[in-house]
């Protein structure tokens, strides 16, 4: 299964790795995969860190376009909320969405992807 890995994986692997482990294997593995709103959340602050080997690197990961269904994105944010879960973005819910639609797995690091892999049948990485 490819693995679509979350900003919040990158930025710990990029600053330290203490939480990121399994992202050593999927690179090994050719396993993951991103997107252009991940993409957009990571690459400006490497920008400004002067990390150009780095965004040279994430360029290379294969990238799974993102179709957005505004209609499940309100239907998963009715879902979270029914089942009082609060404060989940939109971001994260399109990251969920786009996940499923290429039947991939997320690996996060946000603690709230737990609560709503559950009600979003999500499968977590890591």
């Amino acid at each position: 299964m490819l693995v679509l890995v979350d900003s919040s994986v990158w930025i710990d692997y990029f600053r330290s790795g203490n939480k990121s482990g399994t992202l050593d294997e999927l690179i090994d593995n050719n396993l993951l995969v991103t997107n252009s709103l991940i993409l957009t959340e990571l690459i400006p602050f490497l920008r400004i860190k002067n990390q150009r080997r780095v965004i040279a690197l994430l360029n290379t990961v294969d990238k799974i376009d993102i179709n957005i269904d505004w209609d499940q994105i309100a239907e998963y944010q009715y879902l979270c909320l029914k089942k009082g879960i609060n404060g989940v973005g939109i971001p994260d819910l399109i990251l969920a969405q786009n996940a499923k639609q290429h039947f991939c797995g997320i690996y996060t690091l946000d603690k709230h992807f737990q609560k709503i892999s559950k009600i979003l049948k999500l499968a977590l990485v890591g």
